[in-house]
C-alpha cells in the first residue's frame, strides 16, 4: 500500500513550457510570446521557469537578452538550458557552455546522457569521457557561482539497460555540485509502478532528485506523482501538457494534485485559483485550442449531464465533484440534453437566475427540452437558446422584434474571371418598436448577407446591435437519407466585445437552421440588453 509522502522542505515546481513545451508540433513562440508566458507563470507561483537554450537557438538567445531588462520576476527564477561540454574538450573553452553563462541567469540546467548506448552510439564517446563531461561542466558552472541542475536524459531506459552506469551519472553530477539531479523519462515509456521502483532505488544514494516525464503512455502525470511518492523533490512539466510527440507532464494537473490532494502549500490559494485563467491565457498565446476535458482547468472538467448526477448535486455538489472547481478558478456547468432530468433543468435555471423551483414548471421545461432535442436541437453548448426556451416556457420572454419575411440568394456568374463572380444577397422584413422595416444586405455567402440585412433592419430601433458580431459558426448534418430529408443543426457564437453567447438552429437546410440561430442570437442580445453603452 502506497503511503502519502511528507512534503519536502523545499519542493519545487519547474516549468519548461518555454523550452520543452515549445518543441510541440505546430507551436512557435516569439520572444514577446515567451515574455508574456513567463509573466503568467511567475504570477502562478512556479519556482523555476526554463526559458530555452541560449547559443543553440537564436530566438532563445534573444529571449534571454530581452529578459535581462524586460522580465521582472516576483516568485520564479529564470533558468537557462544547455548541455554538457563536447567530448574531448573543456567546459572553460566550450562555446555553448559560455553561452549559458552569458545568458545571465543564476540557475542553469544542463542535459547529460545517462543511457550507455546513447553515450557510445549517439555521442560516439566512451562511458568514462561522458562522466568527465558531466563533472567538468558542472564544476565549471558552479565555480562561476551558478546554481546547476542536471537532466539525466533517457535515465529510465538507461537504468534498465545498465543500472550501475545510469546511477553513476547521477552520482557524478551530484558530487560535482549539482543541486538537483533530474531523472528523465525521455521516451515516455514508463508506467507508475516501474517509475516508483526505479526512483526509490536512485533515492537510496541520498541525492536530491527531480523528475521529468513525457506522456507517450498517457501516464506522465501519474508517473510524476509516483516519483514524488518515491522521494523526488522537483517536478518538471509544462502548462497544458505541451511538448514533443504526446507532450510532457501537465502542470495544470500536477500542481492541484499535490496541493489539493496532498495538502502541500506549493502556491497561495489566490494563485491556485488563477490556474484555469493562466492555462487558457497560455493556450491563447500559443494559439493552441484548449482541451475541453483537461483535468481541473478544462471547460468540461466540472460539467454534468446525467440526470442522476444532477439530483445528487442539488443536495451536495461534492457528491459528484472531487474538488470545488472554484479552487482552481473553474466552475460547475450543468449540461442540458435529452439525458437531462428535472434536477438538471432546475440547477441550470438557478445558474441563469431563473426560478424553476416549482416541480411542475421544471417538468414542463424538461419535456420541452427533450421534445426539441428529438428534433435535432442541442442545448449543451447553446446556453443562450436554452435561456430563451425557458423564458418562453415561463411566459416571461419578451420579443423586441417580429420577423414577417426573409429571403437569401446566391448568384454565380459562370465564366466570369473576376474574384467576386459570386454574390449573395438577402432581404429581411420585420416589425421592431412598432415600426416596419424592410432592408437588404450583401455578404460573403448567404448567412453573412442575412446577418448584414438583419443588423440594418434592427439598428433603426436598437442601435446597440451594430456592436454585435458573429465570431464562430458550426454546422452539422444530423441525418443524411435523401438530401431533402437531411436535418441540419447550426451553432453560432456571437459577441458584443465583452460577452459571448451561443445559439442553436435546426432546419432542413443550412440556410434555414442558420437563420434560426442568427435570429436567436439577436433576440438574446436584446433581451439581455447587451451592447448598450
Amino acid at each position: 500500500m502506497t503511503t502519502q509522502p511528507l512534503a519536502p522542505e523545499h519542493f519545487q515546481i519547474f516549468d519548461t513550457t518555454l523550452r520543452d513545451g515549445a518543441q510541440q508540433e505546430g507551436l512557435r513562440l516569439s520572444v514577446a510570446d515567451k515574455l508574456r508566458i513567463a509573466r503568467l507563470l511567475d504570477g502562478l507561483g512556479v519556482a523555476f521557469i526554463e526559458g530555452g537554450w541560449p547559443g543553440a537557438n537564436p530566438n532563445d538567445t534573444a529571449f534571454f537578452e530581452a529578459a535581462k531588462t524586460e522580465l521582472d520576476l516576483d516568485n520564479a527564477r529564470l533558468v537557462a538550458f544547455g548541455s554538457t561540454r563536447k567530448a574531448g574538450g573543456s567546459a572553460a573553452s566550450d562555446a555553448l557552455t559560455q553561452a549559458l553563462v552569458d545568458a545571465g541567469t543564476k540557475y542553469i540546467c544542463i542535459v547529460a546522457k545517462s543511457h550507455d548506448r546513447h553515450v557510445t552510439d549517439a555521442l560516439r564517446t566512451t562511458l568514462e569521457e561522458n562522466l568527465a563531461m558531466v563533472h567538468d561542466t558542472v564544476t565549471h558552472l558552479v565555480g562561476l557561482g551558478k546554481h546547476v541542475f542536471v537532466d539525466c536524459e533517457h535515465f529510465f531506459d538507461g537504468y534498465r539497460s545498465n543500472r550501475d552506469y545510469a546511477l553513476s551519472v547521477v552520482r557524478t553530477a551530484a558530487d560535482a555540485g549539482a543541486e538537483v539531479v533530474v531523472l528523465c523519462d525521455t521516451n515516455g515509456g514508463m508506467l507508475p509502478s516501474q517509475m516508483a521502483d526505479i526512483v526509490s532505488s536512485a533515492a537510496e544514494m541520498g541525492v536530491e532528485l527531480g523528475i521529468h516525464c513525457h506522456n507517450d503512455t498517457g501516464c506522465a502525470v501519474a508517473n510524476s506523482i509516483a516519483a514524488v511518492e518515491a522521494g523526488v523533490s522537483q517536478v518538471q512539466g509544462t502548462m497544458n501538457g505541451y511538448g514533443e510527440r504526446t507532450g510532457n507532464a501537465d502542470l495544470t494537473s500536477v500542481i492541484p494534485n499535490l496541493q489539493l490532494k496532498y495538502g502541500w502549500p506549493l502556491v497561495s490559494d489566490e494563485q491556485l485559483a488563477s490556474l484555469s485563467h493562466v492555462a487558457l491565457a497560455i493556450a491563447d498565446i500559443t494559439n493552441q485550442a484548449p482541451h475541453a476535458r483537461q483535468p481541473y482547468v478544462g471547460h468540461s472538467s466540472f460539467a454534468h449531464k446525467a440526470g442522476l448526477h444532477a439530483s445528487a448535486i442539488r443536495v451536495d455538489p461534492n457528491l459528484y465533484q472531487h474538488v470545488d472547481p472554484a479552487l482552481v478558478g473553474n466552475g460547475m456547468r450543468m449540461l442540458i440534453s435529452d439525458m437531462s432530468g428535472r434536477a438538471n433543468i432546475q440547477i441550470k435555471g438557478e445558474q441563469l437566475g431563473l426560478d424553476l423551483d416549482d416541480r411542475e414548471v421544471a417538468a414542463q421545461v424538461t419535456d420541452a427540452v427533450k421534445a426539441r432535442e428529438a428534433l435535432g436541437y442541442s442545448y449543451e453548448a447553446a446556453d443562450a437558446s436554452f435561456e430563451l426556451l425557458v423564458r418562453d416556457q415561463l411566459g416571461i420572454l419578451e420579443f423586441p422584434f417580429e420577423i414577417t419575411s426573409w429571403r437569401a440568394s446566391t448568384e454565380h456568374r459562370v465564366g466570369m474571371a473576376e474574384a467576386n463572380d459570386t454574390t449573395s444577397e438577402a432581404t429581411v422584413r420585420l416589425v421592431a418598436a412598432g415600426e416596419t422595416h424592410s432592408t437588404a444586405g450583401e455578404g460573403n455567402g448567404p448567412v453573412d448577407a442575412l446577418d448584414n440585412a438583419l443588423t440594418r433592419a434592427l439598428a433603426a430601433s436598437y442601435p446597440q446591435v451594430k456592436g454585435f458580431r458573429l465570431i464562430d459558426y458550426r454546422v452539422r448534418i444530423l441525418e443524411t437519407g435523401a438530401s431533402t430529408d437531411a436535418i441540419t443543426r447550426t451553432l453560432i457564437d456571437f459577441s458584443d466585445g465583452e460577452r459571448t453567447w451561443t445559439t442553436v438552429g435546426v432546419g432542413t437546410n443550412v440556410i434555414e437552421s442558420s437563420w434560426e440561430a442568427l435570429t436567436d442570437a439577436y433576440l438574446y442580445g436584446l433581451v439581455k440588453d447587451f451592447g448598450r453603452s
